[in-house]
């Protein structure tokens, strides 16, 4: 008997023509076509190099590995993942939540408020972007809990999605293949995240939420969810039949980009999708989404920190020696941040958090409209100046630098 996890994979394959196309891809680019033409061998290992934001190791590892390791374990582990399909052991909580999800807002830190010059060339927006936050959270939590929920809910995925084109523009700015296929690689990116967030929406409630229950608004109709889910598989076989014209016509393999673009479409459509479990999506959602942004603000710090003198603070913490240092401070602010949520609104994991469980009980909903709005404040400022962060173009946080 397949567990669901193993079922959800079988439905895969099937579809011979996503068989047949990724057939024809890896012949395309096989060892014996390459070695060909030395000539042609040669520019394709020139391209690789240039394609990377660090090196191979760096994006391989901490980039475009974290969007496959939750598939990898879905695949050694499908009981595991298939015991927890309706809740997350504490222990996985803590790893995945606590020091991924939440660490990784905190570094946003290191890029605004941290950057004396971010800060003072940014002043204006580094303040009110708080304070207006703050004030519309507080206002949607007196209307209607849920309203805020919802606010936030969607709000998060926007950001979410918005990080993985934001990485796809920095791998499109390192490879050179025709403008019209990196404007195809951009439409991609967006419908490989917002397909499967469209059939979750016509499929319903599953065993998982974004953040609370019925944080979405639920259209549920399943021909419309099967048409999308039709509609998915021919944009991934078109997807894959235009890498290999790019090769046959150019000779390039634009690696980390096709690594992150599959990866990208990989874990939100099997997360959401296919799979109906609460572990495998938060594994699958939190992963690929903090560890390359974390992964992002070191590469950043490292090479505009290091050497300025102005910055006596993020030279230490962006030194050879101050990794520990950068990721201590992370799960801090992250510890600190869900013990305060645990003692005052949730209750879920109080041995965990047994130093917070002193504090009152805030369940009550004159304390709750204030409370919930402050603590979700640095996650929802994080969303906000992400969008500020990730513009290249007219680059008001400097972030041209990662180049």
């Amino acid at each position: 008997m397949l567990t669901e996890t193993q079922q959800a994979w079988v439905q895969i394959f099937p579809l011979s023509l996503l068989k047949h196309s990724l057939s024809a891809f890896i012949l395309v680019v096989s060892y014996a076509e390459l070695c060909e033409n030395l000539s042609h061998y040669k520019y394709y290992l020139f391209t690789m190099k240039k394609q990377w934001l660090q090196n191979p190791i760096f994006d391989g590892f901490f980039i475009l590995l974290p969007h496959y390791i939750g598939l990898i374990l879905l695949l050694l582990f499908p009981n595991v993942f298939a015991q927890f399909s309706e809740n997350i052991p504490t222990i996985a909580w803590v790893i995945l939540v606590l020091c991924v999800d939440v660490a990784h807002v905190y570094s946003t830190l290191f890029r605004t408020y941290f950057d004396k010059m971010a800060w003072q060339k940014n002043a204006n927006t580094l303040i009110f972007i708080p304070v207006i936050c703050l004030i519309l959270s507080i206002l949607a939590y007196s209307i209607d809990g849920l309203l805020f929920w919802r606010l936030l809910a969607y709000t998060a995925v926007f950001h979410f999605i918005r990080q993985q084109y934001g990485l796809l523009k920095l791998y499109l700015r390192k490879i050179e293949v025709p403008q019209w296929s990196n404007e195809i690689d951009m439409y991609l990116i967006y419908l490989f995240t917002f397909l499967p967030i469209l059939i979750w929406h016509f499929t319903g409630n599953k065993n998982f939420n974004w953040f609370v229950e019925n944080d979405f608004f639920y259209l549920k109709n399943e021909i419309l969810a099967q048409i999308f889910t039709y509609i998915f598989y021919v944009i991934f076989v078109f997807y894959v039949l235009k890498e290999a014209f790019i090769y046959q016509k150019h000779h390039i393999i634009a690696l980390p980009k096709m690594l992150l673009l599959i990866g990208t479409a990989a874990t939100w459509f099997i997360g959401i999708v296919l799979l109906n479990g609460d572990l495998s999506f938060t594994l699958l959602n939190v992963v690929s989404h903090g560890i390359p942004y974390i992964a992002l603000i070191w590469l950043y710090g490292s090479k505009n920190y290091r050497e300025n003198e102005s910055h006596h603070f993020l030279k230490k913490v962006f030194s050879n020696m101050g990794l520990p240092i950068f990721l201590a401070l992370l799960l801090l602010f992250a510890f600190v941040e869900e013990g305060i949520w645990d003692g005052f609104v949730w209750k879920e994991h109080s041995h965990f958090f047994a130093f917070f469980q002193s504090l009152p009980d805030m369940n009550d909903s004159k304390y709750l409209k204030i409370i919930v709005p402050i603590l979700s404040l640095p996650q929802l400022t994080h969303y906000v100046l992400d969008g500020f962060i990730w513009k290249i173009n007219g680059d008001t946080f400097y972030w041209k630098k990662l180049m």
